[in-house]
């Protein structure tokens, strides 16, 4: 059940990246209770393809071991996700697509305000050097789309469960394939 932020709600607290959201509630019975959400920058995730590999980002950042993930990073004040997503990509990988397709919209967690924009791009090529931030590490390796497929257990719950069910169904998972290539 997806909470919503009514409009009454109070900014109580302005984080790097979290600010709190406090209001008071009626309650069935006629108390009130406080509730909280939290709101952040909205953030993209990429799966990028280059020749016939799916690419994979082994980023380490301070006090985090390095974990096996898809170039990703928050969204800018005013930025539209593609945009966004666009911009993550050349930084993380030095790499660019002219072929971008929206894959998924999710809301990982029902008390923050958060939307994930999962991205395909395809046919990439390398334009540039990493540009990465100050507290990141990234490794890029290439997996085949089996192996990427057979990793969905390692990748985060939300990106994992996707990937979990399209394995599912043969269908499911060669339109998938043909979506990520660019067959389509």
């Amino acid at each position: 059940m997806a909470i919503k932020t009514p409009k009454s709600a109070r900014l109580v607290f302005r984080g790097k990246i979290f600010d709190v959201y406090q209001w008071r509630q009626r309650m069935f019975d006629g108390s009130y209770q406080t509730f909280e959400r939290l709101k952040r920058p909205y953030t993209v995730s990429i799966i990028a393809t280059f020749k016939n590999k799916v690419l994979i980002a082994h980023e380490e950042q301070p006090l985090a071991k390095r974990e096996l993930g898809l170039f990703a990073g928050r969204m800018e004040k005013g930025e539209s996700p593609i945009k966004a997503a666009k911009r993550e990509l050349l930084e993380e990988s030095g790499m660019v697509s002219n072929n971008w397709h929206l894959i998924k919209v999710s809301d990982p967690v029902s008390k923050i305000d958060w939307k994930v924009y999962l991205f395909s791009a395809a046919n990439c090529r390398k334009v540039a050097d990493q540009q990465l931030d100050s507290g990141e590490r990234i490794k890029i390796s290439s997996v085949s789309f089996e192996k990427f497929m057979s990793l969905s257990h390692r990748f985060d719950g939300n990106l994992g469960n996707y990937l979990s069910e399209i394995s599912e169904s043969k269908k499911a998972r060669e339109k998938f394939r043909k979506l990520l290539f660019s067959l389509v």
